[in-house]
């Protein structure tokens, strides 16, 4: 494999969820693939060389213009990383919002996104939520068949605990190298979790502990997605942590969003955060986060830690 094409070797991606028109099943437009291609063109200039999907963003439509802007500029697939996910599906009908992590819908959902993309080859699948219903057995049948097609290189999950991927790796002859959560100066508890152990707030916390532990030792990525925190703490205020997010940035010569991605891989855990932004002068804010190592010391990390949970730690 390709160093490129290992997922783990990103330390940034784009997430594609914001392209492609509406949450509807109406024909996206080209004013629509206009802006994704603002935005492709942003990422690609700022070092970001993974993007990242889902078969249900847009409905499908945010993979479709991804796969028309591909098809429209020869090479650039060779020169990027293409991440899907499958398992949700989308209210229909009769039908409710459901996960579904059968075999065969698996190899299906891979087969339509394909299309979608214009590709031949997935870089990496995830799983997309824990679905209760799986049969390990029958998810191992079908990524084992999509690998020996070659129709996809690597596997992961998202939004799954360190125990449901030891118990569903336990089953796999392929090994799981991503879990994406949300994880951001504002969605903390996946760090908060390691310092509440006995305190009375630790019940309060949902996160499941020991999957950052379980990910690191097992060699798995962790990515994070709402990474900015949907502009939070980038858009000015008076709130402690946006004056401290705006002093670093000054002080360390970059932007308040770089400081956010910084705060996230500074973590010993690997986190490689996922931009989801649209606007193109955002994500080329997130540029230094790409070309410049995590420029905070350990007290400053802590100081944004702090001022965000708006309480003394304990």
């Amino acid at each position: 494999m390709a160093a490129h094409t290992d997922i783990r070797s990103h330390t940034l991606l784009y997430g594609c969820m914001g392209l492609g028109g509406g949450w509807d099943t109406r024909p996206y437009t080209a004013a629509d693939v206009q802006h994704a291609q603002a935005a492709v063109e942003a990422a690609l200039a700022a070092g970001i060389t993974a993007f990242d999907h889902a078969d249900i963003y847009r409905h499908g439509k945010s993979e479709a213009v991804f796969g028309e802007i591909l098809a429209r500029a020869p090479g650039l697939r060779e020169r990027i990383v293409l991440q899907t996910k499958c398992g949700i599906r989308l209210p229909g009908g009769d039908l409710p919002g459901h996960y579904d992590l059968r075999g065969a819908s698996i190899v299906r959902r891979v087969e339509e996104s394909l299309v979608r993309l214009r590709t031949d080859v997935l870089d990496v699948l995830l799983l997309h939520r824990p679905d209760p219903l799986a049969d390990p057995e029958d998810i191992a049948g079908a990524l084992a068949s999509l690998r020996s097609q070659g129709l996809v290189r690597q596997f992961g999950v998202s939004n799954m605990s360190g125990a449901q991927i030891a118990h569903l790796q336990s089953h796999l002859d392929v090994p799981l190298v991503v879990d994406q959560l949300e994880m951001s100066l504002a969605r903390r508890d996946w760090v908060e979790a390691g310092v509440l152990v006995n305190t009375p707030s630790a019940a309060e916390n949902g996160f499941a502990p020991g999957t950052l532990e379980f990910c690191a030792a097992e060699g798995i990525r962790l990515q994070a997605w709402g990474a900015l925190a949907g502009g939070r703490f980038t858009g000015g205020g008076e709130a402690p942590a946006n004056r401290l997010v705006a002093e670093l940035a000054r002080r360390k010569g970059t932007t308040p969003e770089t400081v956010l991605l910084w705060w996230l891989r500074r973590h010993p855990a690997g986190i490689a955060p996922v931009v989801g932004t649209t606007r193109p002068d955002r994500i080329s804010a997130c540029a230094d986060a790409v070309r410049r190592a995590p420029d905070l010391t350990h007290e400053e990390w802590y100081a944004l830690w702090v001022a965000a949970r708006g309480v003394p730690l304990p």
